[in-house]
């Protein structure tokens, strides 16, 4: 098992988040391109900040509001949090 550390590098994060962004409308153009009708580029569009604001909320809200002191290392880790609290 590979053991990885925490990204810290300022100059890193913010080049991995460039590459995700480049890579999000990279695909959502040529999803676009090869299906050009308006109803499917406004729905992939939709699904997309469907998917973002399920990540807001899975994050921010669920340590801000719901439990303060865990802090969720991804989504496989809220799934467990919230599967063992819903069994006590």
């Amino acid at each position: 098992m590979i053991l990885m550390r925490d990204l810290s590098s300022e100059r890193w994060i913010k080049l991995k988040g460039f590459l995700f962004l480049s890579l999000g409308v990279s695909l959502w153009l040529f999803l676009v391109l090869t299906h050009p009708t308006l109803g499917f580029g406004l729905l992939l569009t939709l699904a997309i900040w469907c998917f973002c604001r399920f990540y807001y909320f899975a994050f921010y809200v669920m340590e801000r509001y719901v439990d303060h002191s865990y802090r969720f290392s991804g989504l496989f880790s809220l799934v467990r949090h919230i599967a063992g609290r819903g069994r006590r």
